[in-house]
Order: C-alpha cells, then sequence, then structure tokens
C-alpha cells in the first residue's frame, strides 16, 4: 500500500505546482488586459471624438496609432526597471502609469490633452506588454511553458473584447460623454491589477541574478513537478548567469552590477553578437515585424470602418459586430493555449500564417467588389467580408498571435532576455504604430481592397521566413535553447568565462 500512496502523492504534488504556476502566469499576464483595452475602445470611440472634435482622417489614424510608438519607452524602461526591481514590482509599476493615463483620456477637454494621455498610456502599455511574457516564461516549467507564456495574448484579447463592449454599452450616451466614459473605464483593470499581483511571487531567475537562491529555490519548488527537477532548474539558472557557490555552499558569487554589464549585455545582443546570437536576434525581429505588418491592427482598429465599407451602415450593427470579431478572438486564443504544448510551436505558426494569407486575399476581393458598386448592395461580398475578417482573426489568434509572446520569451539567453525581449517589443509596436497611423492613407492611395491584398503578401512573405528561421521549441528547458539556434559549446563556454573575469561580489545564500 505505501508503494501505491506514492506515485498519488507524487501526482498530486504535481497537479498542485501546475496550478500554482497557472495562477502566477494567470495574475502576471492580466497586465496585457490594459493594451487590449485600448485596442478595442480606441475602434469605437475614435468614430464619436472624430464627430465631437472635429479632427481630421489624419490627426486620427494619428491619435489611435501614436500610444503605440510612445509605448517604446516603456518596453526599454521595462528591461532596465524589471532587473532593478524585480519582474513583480515592474508589473505594478505599469498598472500605475496606465492608470493615471487612463484617467487623462478620461478627463480630455481637448485633442492636445488626449494626446498627453495617450503618451502616459503608452508608456504604462509598453511596461505590461515587456514584463508579463517574461516573467510567465521565467517561472513556467518547461512542459507547460508554451501555454502559460500564451497568457499575455489571451489577456490582451480579452481586453481587446472589453473595449468592445464597452463601445456599445456607452454608445448611446451624450456625444460629448460617450467617449470619454469608455476611455476613461479603462483605468478600473490596472487598480485591481495592482491588488492581485501583489500575490505573486517573484521570478526565480531574478532571485538567482540577486545572490537570493534560497527564495528562488523555495519558488522551484512550488512550480515544478519533483524536488530533484527544482534543483536541477536552479543549478541550470546559475550556470546560465554565471553564478557559481563555494564549496560549503553557504555564499554564492554574483556578478556584480555596475554599468560594464548593462553594456556588456548590449554588446552581446546589439553591438558583436555571435552568429547564433544574431539568428535569435533576427528571428526575434523578423516574428514581431511580420506579426504587425500583416494588418492585425488595421482588422482590430480599424474594424467598425471595414464593416462599414463592406456595407454594414448602422452604428448599432458596426459595434455589435465588432464585437462578434472579439469573441471570436478570444475564444480562439483560448484554444492556442492547450494546443502550444501539444502540437508544438512551429505547425501552429505556419498553419496560422497560411490561413491568414487565404482571408486577407477574401477580404480584399469582397471589399474591392463592394467598392465597385457602391450603389447595390451584393449581399455575397458583405457575407465574404464578414467571413473573412472573423477567419483572419481566427488564424492570427491561434497561431501567430501567441507564439510571438511564447518564442521572444523562451529563445534568448537569461543574460540578454530583458533587453531582447525589450528589443522585439520595440519592433513590434514600432511597426504596429506605422501600420495603425497610415492605415486610412493607405486605403485612399490603393483602396481599401488593395490595403489588404498588400497584407496579404506580406502575410505570404512572413510564412517563408517562418518556414526557413524557427525551430521546434517545445518542450525545452530555457538553458537548452541556445544550441536550438546554433550556439556551440564553445560559445557557452565563452560566455560563463566572461562572466567569471568580471568583478563579483559575496553573498549569503538566505
Amino acid at each position: 500500500m505505501a508503494s501505491a500512496a506514492l506515485p498519488a502523492a507524487v501526482e498530486h504534488k504535481k497537479k498542485g505546482n501546475l496550478k500554482y504556476a497557472f495562477t502566477c502566469a494567470i495574475l502576471a499576464s492580466m497586465a496585457s488586459i490594459i493594451l487590449g483595452y485600448d485596442i478595442g475602445v480606441m475602434s469605437g470611440a475614435g468614430l464619436y471624438i472624430k464627430k465631437d472634435l472635429k479632427i481630421t482622417d489624419v490627426q486620427l489614424e494619428i491619435l489611435m496609432g501614436i500610444l503605440n510608438l510612445y509605448s517604446l519607452i516603456g518596453a526599454f524602461a521595462a528591461g532596465r526597471t524589471s532587473d532593478w526591481i524585480g519582474r513583480r514590482f515592474t508589473v505594478v509599476f505599469a498598472a500605475t502609469i496606465f492608470f493615471a493615463g487612463a484617467l487623462l483620456m478620461g478627463f480630455a477637454v481637448n485633442y492636445a490633452m488626449l494626446m498627453a494621455g495617450r503618451f502616459v498610456a503608452g508608456v504604462g502599455v509598453g511596461y505590461a506588454v515587456m514584463i508579463a511574457p517574461v516573467y510567465t516564461a521565467e517561472i513556467a516549467p518547461a512542459a507547460a511553458r508554451g501555454s502559460l507564456t500564451s497568457f499575455p495574448e489571451v489577456f490582451i484579447n480579452f481586453g481587446i473584447l472589453l473595449g468592445y463592449v464597452s463601445n456599445y454599452a456607452f454608445a448611446r450616451l451624450p456625444l460629448y460623454l460617450g467617449w470619454r466614459v469608455m476611455l476613461g473605464i479603462g483605468a478600473a483593470p490596472s487598480v485591481l491589477l495592482v491588488f492581485m499581483v501583489l500575490g505573486m511571487p517573484e521570478s526565480p531567475r531574478w532571485l538567482v541574478m540577486k545572490g537570493r537562491l534560497a527564495e528562488a529555490s523555495d519558488v522551484l519548488e512550488k512550480t515544478t513537478d519533483t524536488p530533484e527537477e527544482a534543483a536541477q532548474r536552479l543549478a541550470d539558472i546559475k550556470a546560465a548567469a554565471g553564478i557559481t557557490n563555494d564549496h560549503d555552499g553557504d555564499v554564492v558569487t554574483v556578478p556584480n552590477k555596475q554599468s560594464s554589464e548593462e553594456t556588456q549585455v548590449w554588446k552581446e545582443l546589439i553591438l558583436s553578437p555571435t552568429p547564433a546570437m544574431r539568428r535569435i536576434l533576427l528571428s526575434v525581429l523578423g516574428l514581431h515585424f511580420f506579426q504587425q505588418a500583416s494588418g492585425i491592427d488595421s482588422v482590430v482598429l480599424y474594424s467598425p470602418r471595414v464593416f462599414k465599407s463592406a456595407g454594414i451602415t448602422d452604428d448599432n450593427q458596426l459595434l455589435g459586430t465588432t464585437c462578434a470579431v472579439g469573441v471570436t478572438k478570444t475564444l480562439l486564443i483560448l484554444v492556442a493555449t492547450f494546443l502550444l504544448d501539444r502540437v508544438g510551436r512551429r505547425p501552429l505558426l505556419l498553419s496560422s500564417t497560411a490561413g491568414m494569407v487565404i482571408s486577407l486575399i477574401g477580404l480584399g476581393t469582397g471589399l474591392t467588389v463592394v467598392g465597385h458598386h457602391p450603389d447595390a448592395k451584393i449581399p455575397w461580398a458583405v457575407a465574404l467580408c464578414i467571413a473573412s475578417i472573423l477567419a483572419y482573426v481566427s488564424f492570427f489568434s491561434i497561431g501567430l498571435g501567441p507564439i510571438a509572446g511564447v518564442y521572444t520569451s523562451e529563445i534568448f539567453p537569461l543574460r540578454v532576455r530583458a533587453l531582447g525581449f525589450a528589443v522585439g517589443v520595440s519592433c513590434n509596436r514600432v511597426t504596429s504604430g506605422v501600420i495603425s497611423m497610415t492605415f486610412l492613407s493607405l486605403s485612399k492611395a490603393i483602396t481599401i481592397g488593395g490595403s489588404f491584398f498588400l497584407y496579404s503578401g506580406i502575410a505570404a512573405l512572413a510564412w517563408v521566413f517562418f518556414f526557413t528561421h524557427f525551430p521546434e521549441t517545445r518542450g525545452r528547458t530555457l538553458e537548452e535553447m541556445g544550441k536550438l539556434f546554433g550556439m556551440a559549446d564553445t560559445d557557452m563556454e565563452a560566455e560563463a568565462a566572461a562572466a567569471a573575469k568580471e568583478k563579483v561580489v559575496e553573498m549569503p545564500t538566505s
């Protein structure tokens, strides 16, 4: 009976630890709601802002997209902040900044004040989109990392849905009040986030980098299946960070946190990377560029205008159909969380991108036909537009959407992970900003149908890039990723030697 009880106890511990890691991932990923809410709510609020403030299409598309450029400040600052105060408190900091930005936008009396609110909110968004996947990847066990690190994308989509629902709920308020309530109420999730995140543990990898090995060990024991796995992961993290114990195990030497270390990180990642590091960086930049350049923000952010071009003119029908897009995205991203660690990253990425290409061609065709017959509704073309949009967001949400965050959070070596993720997020936000700030002008120049044909061509190029550059990472530990991208043992030894040459300080393990 004792032999039968032992496996049951081990199985119970495994389930309990997975639940603990699952809870931590959910709490951290909630920071992504603020980005999703802003995207969703601006799609509808923009219609009323333009009417109330009497701004031009150019001013509107700048207002819609400028937040992505402002978020660069937060994304790069988050890398340094998270290494300084920890991953957990950086999430709190992100929520606080966005709270201030949401209030500024909600109380805006003119276009200038609205832009000021967008700046503050953008910095908060930059913090959130960088830190949530990094924390989740660092706390998740390898067997469930794909599912758990897709949670930020889940909450982005949930935030988009909340934004769409907010549009629909407050659209009947007076013109001067409706859009202000839509934007200002975005402060509410930030308050909830602050209180919930304070219950999270700190990232074990950050604790190791600070020499707090006892605390790191406690967290790993709560998020791994067995004590042996926890000990092995701790040893792997220490080796990756260039940290060693003395002979009796009571003192640990850690790299001295000086400006020279930050310079070294920039050198390893940007200035003089090894061929393997260059491949990792190129893969991440390409992934984030193609994720946004294939037109997702044009579909999501301007969905009411796209549906209007497709022949749906009533405001309630527009916002209702837009809500259907939000529901579809949210449901499909939940499906993706279950498939990432079962099917794998690469098959989902390739099939998702192929589906996006076909959907964009269908959307471009439908919009072109409708555009050539402005005085007559063509039911099959309208139906094709709606079906293509729903198919497009479905394919995006089941593959390319979540996988960008998953890949980026897991393939960088520990020493450059925070900065590397910040670089990837920066590429993502710049591309998103360019796409969202040019969509209306592009549609006028080459027609709205032509715009989506262009996006389909970009998505086709993306498929070729993904096919040639991305290996499968399912089930691998974070410390094993270097070999997948061609990092030879000599490169790893050189990295360890470089860490050993740095000045060190002695620090107790508890």
